[in-house]
Parts: C-alpha cells; sequence; structure tokens
C-alpha cells in the first residue's frame, strides 16, 4: 500500500478547542446554518480566557518616549496577553484568530506545547501573523459573507495536551511616542485536533475504494467532479500516461480529498468556478517543517478545519498542496482539472490556482521532490488551458497592496505569492527556486 494510505487518512472524532482571550469583546458571530455549530462537529470546543502576563512594559516605553519628547503624554501599552493550560484535549496544529478580517495584528505571537502524555514541552515557536494576504478577493461573496475573520498562519505542533501561549503588540512610535498599541478585538486561540483516519479493506486499491461503503452526500459529490479521472470514492487519481506531444503534460498522481480524509460536512455545499487558469500562485502554509510525510494527510486535514472552522472560509483556501515528498493533494473541492475559485492570493483568485508546500520555506531550502511537485502539477494543470509554464501572462486585480483594483499585470504564469501581494510568502528559498520550476515545468511540457 502507498506510503499515504498508511497515514492517517480519512477523518474521525476532528475537533477544533477554541480558547478566547481575555481582551475581546465578543467573537464574530455566524448566522444560523451558515456553519456547522460547535454542537455539530464531530468533535468539542473548549473556551479558555487569556490573561495579562507580568512585567512593567507599559513603565518602560512611557519613559522612553517621554525622555525623547517631554512634552507629549505617552499613550499606555497594551500589556502582553498569555494562557497556560496543562490540562487540554489532545490537538496537533494552533493559530489564533479575532473578529475583523481587514484588522492586521501587529505583534508577535508564539506558543510552546507538551507532547501527548509526557512531560516534556516543546521550545517557544513563532506563529506567522501575516496571514490576510491568503484570502478571498475583495467584495466577493466568500469575501463578505460575514463569517470570514482574521488569522494567524497555523501551526502544527504534533500530538499535544498542554499549551502555552504569549501574545506582544508591537509598539509603533509616532513623533517619538508610543501609540496604537493595539491588539485585534475578539482574539482566540484555536486548537486543532484533525482527527485519527481509516484505510481501505485490506488489499483495497487507493483508485478503487468501493469496498469501503458508501459514500456520504458530500463525499460522493467531491469525488463525481473527478469521474472523468478516476472511480467514484477513489483516494487517489493515478498519473496519466498521456503522449506529451499530443495532449500536453502528463498528469501528476493526486491524492483526492477522500484520500486525505476531508470531512465534507464542514465545507459549503456548492462549489465555485472561474473562467480558466493562467497562471499557479506558489505558496508555503508557514505551518512548520516539524512534520513527517506520513503525517502530511492530518496536518491537511488540520488545515482545512482552521480554514474553515475556525476562519470562516467556505472551504480549504488551496486549490492543491504538496509535501516534502512530492505527494500532490487535492485542495479546494471542484474537480482537480476544473477552474476552482480558491482563497489563497488576494487580489489574484480570478482564473488562477494556488499551490502550497507545506511547510516554512523562509530560511528552509525546499526540498527537490517537493520542487518538482509543483513543476509536474503546473504543467498539467496549466497546460490543460493553453498556458506555457516558462511564459507570461496578464491578470486583473481584484484589489490589493500592490495593485489597485482593475489593474492589469503582467506576470510569470508560475508566480509566487509575493509576485501577487507585498508578502514574505512563499518565504525567500521557495521564491529563490520558481526558475527552476518554470524550466522543469517547460520540459513536462514538451517545450
Amino acid at each position: 500500500m502507498r506510503r499515504f494510505l498508511a497515514s492517517s487518512i480519512g477523518v474521525t472524532c476532528a475537533a477544533v478547542l477554541s480558547v478566547p482571550l481575555a481582551l475581546s469583546a465578543s467573537p464574530a458571530s455566524a448566522a444560523p446554518g451558515d456553519l456547522p455549530s460547535d454542537e455539530s462537529l464531530p468533535g468539542s470546543t473548549q473556551s479558555i480566557p487569556l490573561a495579562p502576563l507580568g512585567g512593567d512594559r507599559a513603565t518602560a516605553s512611557a519613559t522612553s518616549a517621554t525622555s525623547a519628547i517631554s512634552a507629549a503624554p505617552a499613550a499606555p501599552a497594551v500589556p502582553d496577553q498569555g494562557v497556560t493550560r496543562r490540562g487540554v484535549r489532545t490537538f496537533s496544529l494552533v493559530g489564533v484568530v479575532w473578529d475583523d478580517p481587514e484588522t492586521e495584528l501587529r505583534g508577535r505571537v508564539q506558543v510552546r506545547a507538551r507532547a501527548t502524555g509526557t512531560a516534556h514541552w516543546s521550545g517557544w515557536q513563532d506563529i506567522e501573523t501575516h496571514n490576510q494576504e491568503h484570502a478571498a478577493d475583495p467584495d466577493t461573496a466568500e469575501r463578505v459573507s460575514g463569517r470570514v475573520r482574521g488569522s494567524t498562519a497555523p501551526l502544527w505542533v504534533g500530538s499535544s495536551d498542554g499549551v502555552e501561549l504569549r501574545v506582544r503588540a508591537e509598539i509603533e512610535h509616532r513623533t517619538g511616542v508610543p501609540g496604537d498599541q493595539t491588539l485585534p478585538s475578539g482574539m482566540r486561540l484555536e486548537l486543532v485536533d484533525p482527527g485519527v483516519g481509516n484505510e481501505p479493506p485490506p488489499g483495497g486499491s487507493p483508485v478503487d475504494a468501493s469496498g469501503l461503503g458508501p459514500l456520504t452526500a458530500g463525499a460522493a459529490a467531491a469525488s463525481a467532479v473527478n469521474a472523468d479521472l478516476a472511480p467514484l470514492g477513489a483516494f487517489e487519481i493515478p498519473a496519466s500516461t498521456r503522449d506529451v506531444e499530443e495532449e500536453g503534460a502528463p498528469r501528476p498522481s493526486i491524492v483526492t480529498r477522500r484520500g486525505w480524509g476531508a470531512d465534507e460536512q464542514l465545507r459549503e455545499r456548492e462549489f465555485l468556478y472561474t473562467k480558466r487558469v493562467d497562471a499557479a500562485f506558489v505558496h508555503h502554509t508557514a505551518s512548520g517543517n516539524n512534520y513527517t510525510c506520513a503525517q502530511a494527510p492530518s496536518l491537511i486535514r488540520g488545515i482545512y478545519r482552521y480554514h474553515v472552522v475556525s476562519s470562516g472560509w467556505r472551504d480549504i483556501g488551496y486549490n492543491f498542496l504538496i509535501d516534502k515528498c512530492g505527494t500532490v493533494y487535492e485542495g479546494r473541492a471542484g474537480g482537480v482539472a476544473k477552474p476552482v475559485m480558491g482563497a489563497h492570493t488576494l487580489g489574484f483568485n480570478s482564473n488562477t490556482m494556488g499551490v502550497a508546500v507545506l511547510g516554512s520555506f523562509g530560511t528552509v531550502k525546499p526540498p527537490a521532490a517537493a520542487i518538482t511537485g509543483i513543476a509536474k502539477l503546473s504543467a498539467w494543470k496549466l497546460g490543460l488551458y493553453g498556458a506555457d509554464a516558462n511564459g507570461k501572462t496578464y491578470l486583473t486585480s481584484g484589489g490589493g497592496n500592490l495593485y489597485p483594483k482593475g489593474k492589469k499585470v503582467r506576470l510569470n504564469t508560475i508566480s509566487g505569492h509575493r509576485d501577487g501581494f507585498a508578502t514574505e510568502c512563499p518565504g525567500r528559498s521557495l521564491y529563490s527556486m520558481l526558475g527552476t520550476v518554470r524550466s522543469q515545468a517547460a520540459r513536462y511540457q514538451g517545450k
């Protein structure tokens, strides 16, 4: 049986533990029926208020400011916030969300976790706070649904049952006075349990998984849109053996949503499409590199649940995900060969696809297998729409911090997230490899 089938596949008893921060007002609410309620989710929610941490940071800030401009009153510093819980339900992924998706968390968020059933605590790890650019386009139905929340990137910590979090507001100096030292309202720490999985019956095939029994309506719908590529309920879409010169680049094998264990009850029922796929935006999930390839399905389930349940999105944001071993996974539902509208590059989700490599690649070099995975996937999917993987295309901005709404922008057909939005994503190391990705993809297209 292939490696990914030996890992956790499917979902049972997945949970999100929601931990409200004490500085918050009431969290953003969703209309009844818009999202599954906590009671209807296969898991539970635990709320733990965050308390101010010790230390006289405010006094130190005020002293520094008044020494610069003695006549100006110093604004009080926001106290650091934190929480320690040594007995929570098991979780594997963490993140912080807040009420207003337009509000940026200006500060530093750090977490450490205790491995399940042990006394061992990890070191402090930073959570990437700049996650607003991974989102649906402005003024789209998904963005203005009233359910979307601000959020950090999710961080994979592995199976844990204890947590400590600390949040420190960034001190902004204007005319020498610390001001605007704010943290978003309605902040909550999200502790996500991605659940455990199941496997095809003994001797079963990842392509023909009919022996597992009937599919739920949501799983059947998500699988049916790939029916021309694999049987209904397949855990994997097999690689194609197309002749490159006749029909474009061959398709890589793709683990389906059923293969990585998507709970189809979480997402919105209807699929959302754009017109075509003219470009691919490459991302990293910024979720850390402390996962094994066998854990990749669990990590994806955690990101999916964090995007939908915690952040209020209609589905996972990326169209595809790739692990460090180069395995390609189906992301947002709607069909791997179809132009599914994602929520990955704010302002450029129309006529594009988002490909995210699981991990953080600011300083860490991405594995060669992941680079090859991006190239194979991009060559195939872009080729379906006649796009040259090593070429350029024009895209129209939906609005962002680099290009105003309506501006036509000439970009590489395979671009990094930072080419469409001012962000560190996909990390300096991964971004530096995109030239290699384009060259490889062009060869797969026979160019």
